[in-house]
């Protein structure tokens, strides 16, 4: 039987105007017996990074079983549709609140900041055709990898979920928290347009119990106090 990994793939995506030129992302992959899982999809682009990481591990984008879209930003979203094209046999799955705008029905709702928007937007294309298989409900336990459960946290966006491995004790937060430099915070300021639904939503993750956190932006952090951790980091609000 083999055993259910789950881990960040890192994409470094080239931003010539940020500082080193490049800026890291953190999409999830998570295999099992029967299923090759990715979280989110990266920048437009990301196909063939996402390629060379799947390929590091054995595996192929034609292997991929499912997508989980953790939400609607473009960073997240940025490479379905050629992922699609390569692999049209993936299972693609999105809280219901998001599906309009990831199908192409409705504009995302945020812009990149400028030198992201001048580098990416032009090239970013939704799926041509509705491709969700289903979408993801609160609390919804999924069949992959033993169960893995839907958690939807809003604030960043009205749909954006997180999901929870029991057996690994692992939340993959998206961005719902970030990691900086040894910090784990609640979500980034900028990019949340509703703040008090998004720390509100935090409080969700009580419920489980949390040793190890996969953020998109910053990775993987692990402690054994970690739902102490998040309940002080609800309880300070926001970072000033």
């Amino acid at each position: 039987m083999t055993k259910t990994i789950i881990e960040p793939i890192t994409l470094n995506i080239e931003v010539p105007a940020f500082p080193g030129g490049l800026w890291p992302i953190n999409p999830t992959l998570i295999t099992s017996e029967s299923d090759v899982v990715l979280v989110d999809t990266g920048m437009p682009g990301s196909e063939s990074m996402i390629a060379t990481e799947l390929e590091k591990r054995g595996l192929s984008i034609g292997q991929l079983t499912k997508i989980i879209l953790s939400h609607q930003d473009i960073d997240h979203v940025g490479s379905l549709a050629r992922l699609l094209e390569i692999n049209p046999n993936i299972e693609v799955f999105s809280h219901e609140l998001d599906r309009p705008y990831i199908e192409g029905k409705q504009p995302l709702i945020k812009d990149l900041p400028g030198p992201l928007a001048d580098q990416f937007e032009e090239g970013y294309t939704a799926p041509s055709v509705p491709f969700i298989k289903g979408t993801l409900a609160d609390g919804e336990e999924l069949d992959i990898a033993g169960g893995l459960i839907v958690i939807h946290t809003p604030g960043h966006t009205e749909g954006h979920i997180s999901l929870y491995h029991p057996a690994a004790k692992t939340l993959i937060a998206a961005d719902a928290m970030i990691i900086r430099g040894p910090k784990l915070q609640g979500p980034n300021p900028m990019q949340t347009p509703d703040l008090d639904k998004a720390y509100q939503s935090l409080t969700k993750f009580a419920a489980f119990d949390i040793k190890r956190v996969v953020c998109y932006h910053g990775g993987v952090y692990e402690s054994e106090t970690l739902n102490e951790e998040i309940a002080q980091i609800v309880a300070n609000g926001p970072v000033k």
